[in-house]
């Protein structure tokens, strides 16, 4: 129902023609997505191609059968609002990442890091240690985007490295966002929805990081164990320093996503307006800096250097996805709940979170609203926020680094080493079960 009482059911097409029609197109429009590589053809134009032709394709049914078009109207007017929300909070994270790459932030973090004589085995393990602890307070994909940028400063062309240092990084990120509200929009969804108090989440904190550490370890024995600087100038590498106004970007980076956290918890503004809100003291800042110190940091040089496929991307992937749900898909598949014991069900949602995304996923569980106590809500927040790690664009994470590191973490790349994903992701279940079910440790 709308705030007027207005009728807006929609109509299920899930046995009708036209609903399996669009279900084929999505199907061959992931397709195209899995298969970048092999056609060369980025994923955002099958991704956004497909969202926007889905949706088209049902208003013209609707015109057609002549029924009322409130559901449809109420439908789009809501996807709108929410992909818009995800959208603008990914546009302040990209900017800001875009800005420290120009004040060389990441170069001398880089720096410090072979300066101190690290192999690539050991920079593996520090920054995924890094994406971990960071994506709880931050989120996952912002996390992501900064380690993935260091991992291409330190080294830009050693796909033996990068490779399996991407997916640590993208496993981290989404173990470390599973354990709190703020770390992932499938917990805060979760948290949002009144399904766990703030501290409950907290009790996932083992299962998640023990499942990461298996993954971790496993993807470990394919990095070399050498010195990425071993024709470099270690001394050299001391020498560079963050420009001026670096430092400040990070601590303006800090206040925002604290704005955005309090905004929504204080005065209920969506996240992504606590983001804008400290992209403008930003801009106020770097007016300051120019004026005071002549130095001139463009914070629109940085927007126009922001990876604008990975946003199409999720502009298309949850338009179509959330076509899928406006006829009627996901809500069948959220009432096997009543069919299947809960815990396998749950545990089915992180296989379907890599491949639909866990946010519609979560969004078709919730509304759901099954029946089950608090250790199966935990479960389905860990595993929908874990289970998009087991294919490379199955969360904001993967998506985030498969555009920063465009030809390099790629999905195939990613799928010859899933098996080390997978294997964390049984053992975050296996720890999940001996602490919440067998000792009743939450």
């Amino acid at each position: 129902m709308t705030l007027d009482g207005t009728d807006v059911t929609a109509i299920n097409l899930v046995g009708h023609p036209f609903g399996w029609l669009l279900l084929a197109i999505f199907v061959v429009g992931y397709y195209f997505i899995a298969s970048e590589e092999k056609y060369h053809i980025d994923k955002a134009k099958p991704a956004l191609f497909v969202g926007t032709l889905m949706f088209v394709l049902i208003g013209i049914y609707y015109a057609v059968v002549g029924v009322d078009f409130t559901p449809f109207e109420h439908e789009v007017d809501h996807m709108i609002l929410e992909i818009a929300e995800i959208f603008f909070f990914l546009f302040v994270a990209m900017t800001y990442i875009e800005a420290l790459i120009e004040r060389g932030v990441f170069s001398a973090l880089r720096s410090k890091l072979i300066a101190k004589g690290y192999s690539y085995r050991e920079l593996f393990w520090i920054t995924g240690l890094l994406a971990f602890f960071i994506s709880p307070v931050a989120d996952n994909l912002t996390t992501a985007l900064i380690l993935s940028t260091v991992l291409l400063t330190i080294d830009n062309k050693n796909k033996e490295f990068l490779v399996p240092a991407a997916i640590n990084v993208v496993v981290a990120a989404n173990a470390g966002g599973a354990w709190s509200p703020f770390g992932d929009i499938t917990t805060l969804m979760v948290w949002a929805a009144e399904k766990g108090a703030f501290g409950e989440f907290l009790y996932l904190f083992p299962a998640s990081f023990l499942g990461w550490a298996v993954t971790a370890y496993f993807l470990s024995r394919y990095v070399p164990d050498l010195d990425p600087n071993k024709e470099g100038d270690p001394e050299a590498a001391k020498r560079i320093e963050i420009l001026k106004g670096g430092k400040m970007i990070i601590v303006f980076g800090a206040l925002t996503i604290a704005l955005a956290v309090m905004g929504k918890q204080m005065i209920h503004l969506p996240p992504m307006w606590g983001m804008l809100f400290g992209l403008a003291i930003l801009q106020l800042y770097m007016f300051f800096l120019k004026k005071r110190h002549n130095v001139d940091v463009s914070i629109f040089q940085a927007m126009s250097k922001i990876e604008n496929n990975t946003l199409l991307f999720f502009f298309g992937i949850l338009a179509a996805v959330g076509a899928l749900h406006f006829i009627g898909f996901l809500e069948y598949a959220a009432k096997l709940y009543e069919i299947f014991d809960p815990t396998i069900v749950n545990i089915g949602v992180g296989f379907l979170s890599a491949i639909v995304d866990n946010v519609p996923v979560m969004s078709a569980v919730l509304k759901a609203n099954p029946t089950i106590d608090q250790a199966q809500w935990m479960l389905v927040t860990m595993t929908a926020g874990i289970g998009g790690s087991l294919i490379s664009f199955g969360s904001a994470a993967g998506v985030g680094v498969m555009g920063k590191m465009h030809g390099i973490y790629t999905f195939s790349s990613h799928i010859k080493l899933a098996w080390t994903v997978l294997a964390g992701y049984f053992v975050s279940l296996a720890v999940w079960y001996v602490q919440f079910i067998v000792l009743g440790f939450y």
